[in-house]
């Protein structure tokens, strides 16, 4: 039996588009199941949320018209509702929190079942309007969840979970990893970034898995 093709998925868990993403990471897993090995990894870009949504969006109407700007790129998504509270109302301060969290629960479970509670977290933002930014709200989520809180923050108080998380940072920024969602595939010769459709990543994956092997890495 051959290994699994291996896909690392860079995103943060406030970004828009990769809640959008959500739906086409669903359908990869769907269409390919085991063959394709999703390896969840997480890359700064709300860890200072407040400060960069003021310096992006000063001249565009601050945090109002960065909210607006959220609600008009998901809409065309049925997949990926989003709540006209966030970012006008509720604003979480870092994404950091949820990352520290999911990495936690990463390291005590399984990948499976951290890569769950990521999308819990996520529709707690977008759909439920919930400060993913605090940790009792991530924490709450990931008991109701099922989840053993006291073992994901023993993970926490450790400094594991915080090495892992800037284990992630630090390869995204070896990757040059633009932004949220990024797929790395064939070992980094491939990057994907931002608004990808389904139809293009499982044409990058379907190519990949007919010609396994080191044919990128020709002189």
């Amino acid at each position: 039996m051959s290994s699994p093709l291996e896909v690392d998925y860079y995103s943060d868990v406030l970004c828009v588009w990769a809640w959008i993403a959500q739906r086409r990471i669903d359908e990869i897993h769907e269409s390919w199941g085991d063959a394709v090995r999703m390896r969840f990894r997480f890359v700064n870009v709300f860890g200072d949320a407040v400060n960069h949504i003021d310096k992006r969006w000063a001249d565009r109407g601050g945090a109002a018209g960065f909210a607006k700007h959220v609600r008009a790129s998901a809409a065309p998504y049925e997949s990926a509702p989003v709540n006209p509270s966030i970012w006008r109302d509720i604003q979480p301060r870092t994404s950091v929190t949820a990352h520290l969290v999911l990495k936690a629960a990463e390291l005590t479970t399984t990948v499976k079942d951290a890569a769950k509670l990521a999308v819990l977290v996520r529709s707690g933002f977008f759909v439920d309007a919930l400060d993913v930014g605090s940790l009792k709200t991530v924490l709450d989520i990931a008991d109701q969840a099922g989840f053993d809180t006291t073992v994901l923050m023993s993970a926490v108080e450790s400094g594991q979970a915080q090495a892992a998380l800037m284990a992630d940072y630090e390869q995204s920024q070896r990757l040059n990893i633009q932004g949220s969602p990024s797929w790395v595939l064939n070992n980094g010769r491939q990057i994907l970034y931002g608004n990808v459709g389904y139809r293009v990543l499982n044409a990058n994956i379907a190519e990949l898995a007919k010609s396994p092997g080191e044919e990128a890495s020709w002189c």
